[in-house]
């Protein structure tokens, strides 16, 4: 009776249950995220590759003249950075791999830094920046029929972007072979001409006149367009140059450009501090197994 009693007026020790556990929210945020950012780098890749493939770069590499210019090969780089980022960011949370969640932190981080790298030095060295789109302009201009990629790039940056032609003006398409004056001797048509894209876009206009740009240049153009078409003694391209078109678009767009930056950034920012949060539980989680 007495063992029972005491027994009885024995403290009782309340267990509380460890509820801990890895937080499934933070670990499928940064997979989905991620998952997005794969598949996209997958499908950048992959035009990267099927540009090559079309112009038959992977059987001819003396194509490559000057790697650093070539939209395709540009795609290719940024498809792979994408890719790789999203994968070890995708699989590192679902697997609760470590080793992949601290890769994926160390990409971001590097990532953040080149690109505030980036804009650090195109703010202080803002004429070394504008002589280097001149130079890069200029071999677009020069290559313009050798490669689809540069040239669709340069009629995308002069028709649809910026509405401009050449660098400083029109005069820069002497610098091509095939728009230079003196190439009428060798029978170009498009001897002292421009491309279809410095040509402005007429109201109405369904189908783009590929010729529009033919003799543009040419001496007495405006006095020949006055007399046999009956039209406007003037010249229907753009007369500003893409370098100026550039730097009024930048400070056109400055805000809505850095707004952008920051809110990449901040996505960078949370995307390290997720994946060092998500690292915690699971080492928490390990540390009890023990």
């Amino acid at each position: 009776m007495n063992r029972d009693l005491n027994v009885a007026k024995m403290p009782v020790r309340k267990y509380r249950r460890d509820t801990s556990e890895v937080s499934c929210c933070l670990k499928y945020v940064i997979f989905g995220f991620n998952v997005m950012f794969w598949l996209l780098g997958l499908g950048i890749l992959a035009v990267g590759v099927w540009a090559w493939t079309e112009k038959d770069t992977f059987n001819n590499l003396s194509r490559l003249t000057n790697i650093a210019l070539d939209p395709a090969f540009i795609l290719i780089l940024i498809g792979t950075v994408t890719f790789i980022i999203g994968f070890t960011g995708c699989v590192g949370a679902l697997r609760e791999n470590t080793c992949l969640l601290a890769a994926y932190a160390i990409f971001l981080a590097i990532l953040l830094l080149l690109e505030m790298t980036a804009g650090i030095l195109g703010f202080i060295f803002k004429d070394w920046i504008k002589n280097q789109a001149t130079g890069g302009f200029q071999a677009f201009i020069i290559h313009y029929r050798e490669d689809p990629d540069q040239q669709n790039l340069i009629d995308w940056i002069q028709e649809d972007w910026l509405q401009c032609c050449g660098i400083e003006g029109p005069k820069d398409w002497d610098r091509n072979n095939y728009f230079n004056c003196s190439s009428r001797d060798v029978g170009s048509r498009e001897a002292c001409g421009v491309p279809f894209s410095c040509c402005k876009r007429k109201p109405n206009e369904i189908i783009k006149n590929k010729q529009c740009g033919y003799d543009v240049r040419k001496p007495g153009y405006l006095v020949d367009r006055l007399i046999f078409s009956s039209q406007p003694g003037e010249r229907n391209i753009f007369e500003r140059g893409c370098l100026r078109a550039g730097e009024e678009w930048v400070e056109a767009n400055l805000v809505p450009v850095a707004g952008v930056a920051v809110g990449v950034a901040v996505l960078q920012i949370l995307g390290i501090c997720f994946a060092q949060n998500l690292r915690a539980d699971i080492f928490a989680q390990k540390a009890k197994w023990h």
